[in-house]
């Protein structure tokens, strides 16, 4: 049984299925466009392996001849060599402005083939397959797609609507726990920006998430996907309420950076700027006090990094002047309680400095 979830947006729309089985049933689910014939199925080797033959079968089924192509795992990946790589298997193929690419693996895949597709000729239609928690309940929905420089993360990037996004849950059994745990970084934002159920979810079942019970995941999915397609249909394009889906990103988004995406998950460093915006928040007499110490514990039950971190402040301060939200200042995302968050455009530096320097604990 899956869950259909509408994203309705002012000039288009498109649905995001989520469920046990869904990749199987791809040619179900997937409107092609109507004179394509041919598709791009981008992954990487471990999602591949696992997952590549099904959704390549049901591509064909759809009369699609289907050329996998994958690239490397991790965030390290989505760069611009990366990128040129895409295009040039594209030409090879070659891949027409009427056909197809297919993003079957996590937002590192997602965001990459996206990026890819979007400016492939102007723009080719794209299919999303994610195969992670952070990708179902976030990165794959929306549009949102782009690659990363040694300067900051996602500074080249296009909005490009996905045809369709399956989100299979039965790909979450086949994940690393690392890789589980991650994404729930992803959950935990939704909860406090729109979602305050999330949070009762995560808290009262903390093991069976961290386990992949599928009853757990599939809601912390279907409730994700429910947040996000919301949030899209108000603001496409990331002029106002949108930018609340940043939470935690921007000081995340820094420690990537200022980390080489190498020692981080993305999940994990979501995490650690989660609990650094709720620390600045509670300074500026802004958030409920005692969102700190519940994001704290409830990162700290889904074995999410909340500390550790040796990071130079004045560093941080600079990469956050780089960040796409930055409008003559610096701007956070901040938690007023679970389920209200605003974008703020006042924090100091030296409410930034502390948060960052307590992350060392």
């Amino acid at each position: 049984m899956s869950t259909t979830v509408p994203v309705r947006l002012p000039d288009s729309g498109y649905d995001i299925v989520v469920g046990a089985g869904v990749l199987d049933a791809l040619d179900d689910h997937l409107p092609v466009p109507t004179h394509a014939t041919r598709v791009a199925l981008v992954t990487n080797a471990t999602v591949g392996e696992l997952h590549g033959a099904s959704a390549a079968a049901a591509l064909e089924r759809l009369g699609l001849g289907v050329e996998t192509i994958e690239v490397p795992d991790g965030e390290q990946a989505k760069s611009l060599d990366t990128l040129a790589m895409l295009y040039h298997r594209f030409a090879a193929m070659p891949l027409r402005r009427d056909d197809l690419v297919a993003a079957l693996g996590g937002g590192v895949v997602g965001d990459l083939a996206g990026f890819a597709a979007a400016t492939w000729h102007r723009g080719v239609a794209v299919a999303q397959l994610p195969t992670t928690v952070l990708a179902q309940v976030d990165a794959a929905i929306g549009g949102k797609t782009g690659v990363n420089l040694p300067e900051g993360k996602n500074l080249v990037g296009a909005f490009h609507q996905p045809r369709v996004v399956l989100a299979d849950t039965a790909t979450l059994s086949t994940l690393p726990a690392r890789e589980l745990r991650a994404g729930l970084g992803e959950a935990v934002k939704h909860g406090f920006i729109a979602d305050p159920r999330v949070l009762e979810l995560l808290e009262e079942r903390p093991d069976d998430a961290v386990a992949g019970d599928p009853e757990v995941l599939t809601e912390l999915v279907v409730r994700g996907a429910a947040v996000k397609a919301r949030i899209v249909a108000a603001d496409e394009r990331e002029a106002g309420e949108r930018a609340l889906l940043n939470y935690g990103h921007t000081i995340g988004h820094a420690i990537e950076a200022l980390t080489d995406y190498a020692r981080y998950r993305h999940g994990e460093a979501v995490a650690l700027g989660m609990v650094a915006a709720a620390r600045v928040g509670e300074s500026m007499g802004m958030s409920q006090p005692g969102l700190t110490e519940r994001t704290v514990a409830l990162l700290d039950s889904l074995g999410l990094p909340t500390g550790g971190l040796r990071l130079d402040p004045a560093g941080v301060w600079e990469a956050l002047g780089r960040d796409k939200k930055a409008r003559g200042g610096v701007r956070m995302v901040l938690c007023r309680e679970p389920g209200v968050a605003e974008l703020v455009s006042d924090p100091t530096r030296a409410q930034v400095d502390a948060a960052v320097a307590a992350l060392a604990r």
